[in-house]
């Protein structure tokens, strides 16, 4: 009997030229206005991450109450993932073209409305489709936020500060979104997973519209390569959906090996078509530079590894220690916590003295160290012991995000800003799904082994989790080996 395991979801960066048109009110804003701006963008990031997230702990009540088929019920997920994951980098590049305001304002609408849509579904079809629309969404609005921050930060400092907070979304979002699900899923219902979006969703949008700067764009012409758009929308989508169905298919099944196939040619098709259409999409300019190549290698390999933290460890709570939703997301907490306080108290100021690839490398240790020692978790765990060490730890999460984050953004120049932050972002969702794919997929088989074995269900689960934690463990070391050998010691 296998797991239920919900398939889920040191450089400093050169100054943005202000001589360009297309930004250029950005940069003479005041300080509190920017500011503002800031704390918009990083709201509705936190929205998309808990939505991520905050699901997962709902599943169970989801599936009860619309009657989900187990292989059904994945696609509440799945849905999401795959519209979300491969719409980024094209939505990042539509937001250069057309404005990046423009973007964030239509995706944030489209979200706020798909979680309307969401939270009054009354069949699994309507949820599905629902959860499509709001990956639509995300989308937009996540593709050109890094994009618009900085351009709103040209200055290394207040750069760092600001990517802090918009780190900390990502980083304890996850752990925020269970605390929320949980709390949510028991004192209401599963539907106010999503109807908590509609007041956040309706503030973000109309303090953006006064706070964000307005901004023109470059226009279609600079980059209206429609076979482009068609080859890396269906090359990420394909993609991303033949990982998310390894687990019911298997890795060399003919479907997975063949639209495995199918998806590598047309992204290769898409990379061949930029190195010689003369207006491309993605100018092949933005993944020559060393740091932001590096970055996004770094970024699939630790969000892959960490899924097995954010999911499998709510899923060992309540599967072999028996918490309840609210008690996971309580559990998760302390984890949230250091993050924030890593992330918006000390990560700039050490991002300043040390360096990013400094930080980063720090951080990866310190999350080496989460994986290492879930590895030893026992049946019978006791929280203080076992579990709340690993929480404190996490802390790792809030060094090594903002370091990422702002080496991922160095290669960005002010009229592709919007699709380094797609492609930032593509890399992080390609990640989720390998990690969902590979480490959910071990974890299942090793408890299948177990069982058969004539071991109790609890063992089994266990062992298959810490199957799980230690490839993920190895997936650390390999992004702090990257890391060392790739991204660049800062110069003198």
């Amino acid at each position: 009997m296998s797991p239920a395991v919900p398939p889920t979801p040191a450089s400093t960066p050169a100054p943005v030229p202000a001589q360009v048109p297309a930004q250029g009110p950005a940069l003479s804003r005041a300080p509190r206005s920017r500011w503002i701006a800031l704390g918009v963008i990083a709201t509705e990031s936190l929205m998309v991450i808990l939505d991520g997230s905050i699901v997962t702990v709902a599943m169970p009540a989801i599936q009860n109450d619309l009657g989900f088929s187990p292989a059904g019920l994945s696609w509440v997920v799945n849905a999401y993932l795959i519209a979300f994951g491969g719409l980024l980098l094209l939505a990042g590049r539509m937001g250069d073209l057309l404005g990046r305001k423009r973007m964030f304002l239509a995706g944030g609408a489209v979200f706020t409305l798909a979680s309307m849509l969401a939270g009054a579904a009354t069949s699994p079809a309507l949820l599905v489709a629902a959860r499509f629309l709001q990956g639509v969404g995300s989308a937009m609005a996540s593709a050109v936020g890094l994009g618009i921050l900085i351009t709103l930060f040209p200055e290394a400092r207040e750069r760092r500060r600001a990517i802090a907070v918009f780190s900390f979304t990502g980083a304890a979002g996850a752990s925020i979104g269970q605390v929320l699900g949980g709390v949510l899923t028991d004192a209401l219902s599963w539907h106010w997973i999503f109807f908590i979006n509609l007041p956040i969703g309706i503030a973000v949008f109309v303090l953006a519209l006064r706070s964000l700067p307005a901004d023109r764009g470059l226009g279609l012409a600079a980059g209206a390569d429609g076979p482009g758009a068609l080859l890396v929308t269906a090359g990420l989508m394909l993609g991303i959906y033949t990982v998310v169905q390894v687990e019911s298919h298997g890795w060399t099944s003919a479907r997975t090996l063949g639209l495995g196939a199918l998806a590598v040619v047309l992204l290769v098709g898409f990379v061949v078509r930029q190195a010689t259409v003369r207006t491309p999409i993605m100018p092949l300019r933005i993944i020559r530079s060393r740091s932001v190549a590096g970055a996004n290698l770094v970024q699939v390999l630790m969000v892959a590894a960490l899924f097995s933290f954010q999911i499998l460890v709510a899923l060992y709570l309540q599967q072999v220690l028996g918490y309840g939703a609210a008690k996971t997301g309580l559990a998760m907490l302390p984890a949230a916590a250091v993050i924030g306080v890593v992330s918006l108290g000390v990560s700039a100021r050490l991002n300043a003295r040390f360096g990013e690839r400094a930080v980063l490398l720090a951080g990866l240790v310190l999350l080496t160290g989460v994986l290492g020692l879930l590895v030893r978790l026992p049946v019978q765990a006791n929280y203080v012991t076992d579990l709340l060490p690993v929480m404190l730890l996490a802390a790792g999460f809030g060094l090594a995000l903002p370091a990422l984050t702002t080496l991922g953004m160095s290669g960005a120049q002010e009229d592709d800003a919007g699709l380094a932050s797609g492609l930032f972002n593509t890399t992080r969702q390609i990640g989720m799904a390998l990690g969902v794919a590979v480490l959910s997929t071990l974890a299942a088989s090793r408890t299948d082994a177990l069982l058969a074995e004539g071991r109790s269900r609890a063992e089994a689960l266990t062992g298959g989790y810490h199957l799980a934690f230690a490839v993920a463990t190895g997936l650390l070391v390999t992004a702090f080996a990257v890391a060392a050998l790739v991204l660049r010691r800062p110069r003198a």
